[in-house]
């Protein structure tokens, strides 16, 4: 579902402290309310209380209580949070360029090669 989608991006946009139930719900229906699929607040509301309420009673879930009334942040030692936050940092990419000019220095090919004309 979409709203679970947006649930999740934003609690990993809101990081390690979390949000409030409150300011989820806003957040999902400011991104998911349009001209063509009209929502009602209250429902959005409803719907984010319990998928977070639901989600939480699981420990190996994406999403847990944090500290505080009504706030909810994402699991970072699950094992599928962790699977889907990938490295892509300038280090990482750096080596994969470096292996690949070193792979293209060895065995320079030619689209154009002089001996076929």
């Amino acid at each position: 579902m979409k709203l679970d989608q947006e649930i999740f991006n934003v609690l990993l946009a809101a990081g390690a402290k979390g949000l409030k139930v409150e300011k989820i719900a806003r957040h999902v229906y400011n991104s998911c309310n349009s001209i063509f699929t009209p929502l009602n607040y209250k429902d959005v509301h409803s719907y984010v209380t319990q998928y977070l309420t639901r989600c939480a009673k699981d420990p190996q879930s994406l999403i847990e209580k944090g500290k505080g009334y009504g706030v909810y942040h994402v699991n970072f030692d699950s094992k599928a949070v962790q699977q889907l936050m990938l490295n892509f940092s300038s280090s990482v990419l750096e080596n994969c360029n470096e292996e690949e000019d070193k792979a293209d220095d060895s065995a320079p090919q030619s689209l154009f090669d002089e001996n076929m004309f």
